[in-house]
């Protein structure tokens, strides 16, 4: 194999299109770093394990020489991309978007090089463009153009409102390329149509057209939505190493590969080792830990990751308790209370009836003891640490009436 053709192996892992490869193969060949480029508009102040897809692709573009360019869309932040939106979407007030965008720059160095990562922010073109260039750059698109767009013709057609603003949004993030002359744009398939709205930019202000690289959107927790903040489905990259590790775990063995494809260093070869390993006779649990020990790793480093597995290990599969319990104060009524209402007072169940289900189940211990009487009797001035499943803890003092 030679020496492009193993590049463009490593380009293509995870992607969902490359237009045109044909054109990125020919940049290639001119053994000179190309221009990467990705926008965030930072919407919100944290990055999580869904931008981290979009970031390792510039990680490995980094890897190969190239340069970087983290673009912040303070200025397109501020214009709210209404990409999957079927109500205009509300914009953020340059206060809330620079906030976050400070949170941006402390957290992308984590994967990327920063000896090889330009940060820009897009208002300082934008701003230096001014009203009757945004009014000459609006002439290079039409609205029956923009109408193409998924999104837009779904809204026109259902009768729903589309500011004008909002059509702003494509073509600032396509002048966006123009303004860096970038080489290559990579986002995710839901971006496609702006990075496309880039290209054809770039060949009306005469520049050679970007190469357009989309990725697959992360699905999150839940194993059906992309990964998001507002669906609280996400792993966000600053949580707490054993917050982050017991999430890893918390994911179907299915959405397991997709992660390892999309997050993981390790090659495809090792990852269908995994695979078939797991379809012969090893338990799935010990891959996800793989996975779990790897990705808290790169973002609290080593030790870090080596305390939240042996603190998973301690907690899940040898029964030990976490370390910072909650502590709860109920009120008993007389001498004694029964149990299941104890778990429903508390919050560890949402009803008497679904915490003596559990009982019986054997998913209910008493300071580390399984418990199995669903008419089980405690007595007031008692304090307890009760656990409900694998996850559910609570130190409770159950006060004299």
């Amino acid at each position: 194999m030679d020496h492009i053709a193993s590049v463009m192996e490593i380009i293509r892992r995870g992607t969902q299109e490359i237009l045109l490869e044909a054109e990125l193969v020919g940049k290639l060949k001119l053994s000179k770093p190309l221009k990467i480029k990705a926008g965030f508009d930072p919407t919100a102040p944290d990055l999580h394990l869904g931008h981290t897809v979009l970031i390792n692709k510039l990680r490995q573009f980094q890897d190969l020489g190239h340069q970087v360019i983290f673009l912040i869309g303070d200025f397109t932040g501020m214009i709210g991309d209404p990409t999957g939106k079927n109500v205009t979407r509300k914009p953020l007030t340059r206060d809330e978007v620079m906030a976050n965008a400070n949170t941006y720059t402390e957290q992308v160095f984590k994967i990327l090089d920063p000896e090889r990562t330009l940060i820009v922010f897009n208002s300082s073109w934008m701003e230096q463009l001014g009203t009757a260039g945004l009014i000459t750059l609006a002439s290079k698109h039409t609205v029956a153009r923009m109408l193409e767009r998924d999104d837009f013709s779904k809204r026109y057609a259902a009768g729903h409102p589309i500011a004008i603003h909002e059509f702003l949004y494509p073509l600032v993030q396509g002048y966006d390329s123009v303004a860096l002359e970038a080489d290559v744009e990579i986002g995710g398939t839901d971006q496609k149509f702006n990075l496309l709205v880039g290209r054809q930019l770039q060949a009306v202000y005469g520049q050679e057209p970007q190469v357009v690289i989309t990725l697959p959107l992360l699905e999150g927790l839940d194993g059906v939505h992309k990964m998001s903040k507002s669906l609280n489905n996400y792993i966000g990259i600053t949580a707490e190493p054993g917050d982050m590790y017991g999430k890893i775990m918390s994911i179907s063995d299915v959405l397991m590969w997709r992660y390892y494809e999309l997050l993981s260093s390790r090659s495809s070869a090792d990852i269908l080792k995994l695979q078939q390993q797991v379809a012969a006779d090893t338990n799935p649990r010990d891959v996800k830990m793989e996975l779990a020990q790897e990705l808290v790793g790169r973002f609290h480093g080593k030790q870090a990751a080596i305390a939240a597995a042996e603190a998973f290990t301690a907690q899940f599969q040898q029964g030990a308790m976490p370390d910072n319990i909650p502590e709860i104060r109920l009120a008993g009524v007389g001498s004694s209370m029964p149990l299941a209402n104890v778990l429903r007072d508390a919050g560890l169940t949402p009803s008497t009836s679904k915490a003596m289900q559990l009982i019986a189940q054997g998913a209910v211990r008493i300071d580390g003891t399984k418990v199995s009487d669903r008419k089980l009797m405690i007595d007031s001035g008692s304090e307890h640490v009760y656990q409900v499943g694998k996850r559910s803890f609570a130190k409770i003092l159950l006060i004299k009436d």
